[in-house]
C-alpha cells in the first residue's frame, strides 16, 4: 500500500500547484475557443487576455478569422495585452478589415504591442471611415511612440470630430517636437478642445524647458 506521505499532490510546492492549475485553466480556455458556442468562444478569449497567456498567442491570431467579429475583436485586445509580437503582423492585416470592431480591436491591439512596424498602417487607419476606429488609431500611434506620426496626427487636429481631435491633442503632447507645438497653437482656436490644447501645450513647453 502506498504511503500517503508519497502521493504526489505531498510533493508540489503551493507555488508549483498554482501553475498548474493556470496551466490547465489555460488549456481549458484555449479549447473554448472552438466552442459551438458563440459566448465560450468570445469569453475565452477577453479571460486568456487578462491572464497574459502566452500559450493561447497562436490560438487567439486563428481567433482572429472567427467568422463572428464578437469572437475576434476581442481575441486582438487579447493579443495586445499579452504583449507577443508574434501578433503584430496578423493584427496589422486586421486594419484591412471589413469590420470595423475588429479594426478598433486590432489598432487597440497594436498601441499595446508598441512594434513600430504598426506605424505605417496606423497611419493610414486614421483616415478610416468610423470615428470610433479613427480614435483608437491616433490612441495607438500615441503609446508606440513614433516620429512619424507627428505630421499625420497634426492633421487630425482638423478632423470634423471633437473626439478625434481631442485625442490628437493628447497624443501631440507625447509624440512631441516644435512642430507639435506649433500646430497645437494654431488650433487654439478650436473652442471645443481649447482647453484641451492648451494643456497639451504647456506639457510640451515644460519638456522644452526641461531639456535645455
Amino acid at each position: 500500500m502506498q504511503n500517503p506521505t508519497d502521493h504526489p499532490s505531498e510533493k508540489i510546492s503551493p507555488d508549483e500547484d498554482t501553475k498548474k492549475k493556470r496551466q490547465e485553466n489555460i488549456r481549458k480556455l484555449i479549447s473554448y475557443l472552438r466552442s459551438s458556442d458563440l459566448t465560450f468562444r468570445w469569453k475565452a478569449a477577453e479571460i486568456l487576455g487578462d491572464m497574459r497567456a502566452k500559450e493561447a498567442v497562436e490560438p487567439l491570431i486563428e481567433a482572429l478569422s472567427d467568422e463572428y467579429v464578437d469572437v475576434s475583436w476581442i481575441a486582438a485586445k487579447s493579443l495586445g495585452k499579452i504583449g507577443d509580437k508574434r501578433a503584430t503582423l496578423p493584427l496589422i492585416r486586421c486594419l484591412e478589415s471589413e469590420e470595423q470592431w475588429l479594426r478598433k480591436g486590432a489598432a487597440i491591439g497594436l498601441g499595446m504591442l508598441g512594434d513600430k512596424r504598426a506605424v505605417k498602417p496606423l497611419i493610414k487607419l486614421l483616415d478610416d471611415e468610423k470615428t470610433k476606429v479613427r480614435i483608437e488609431a491616433v490612441k495607438a500611434l500615441k503609446e508606440i511612440k513614433d516620429d512619424r506620426a507627428t505630421g499625420p496626427v497634426i492633421e487630425k487636429l482638423k478632423d470634423p470630430q471633437k473626439k478625434v481631435r481631442s485625442e490628437a491633442a493628447d497624443a501631440l503632447a507625447v509624440l512631441d517636437g516644435e512642430e507639435a507645438v506649433q500646430a497645437l497653437k494654431d488650433h487654439l482656436s478650436d473652442p471645443e478642445i481649447k482647453d484641451k490644447i492648451s494643456e497639451a501645450i504647456e506639457i510640451l513647453e515644460k519638456k522644452n524647458n526641461n531639456k535645455k
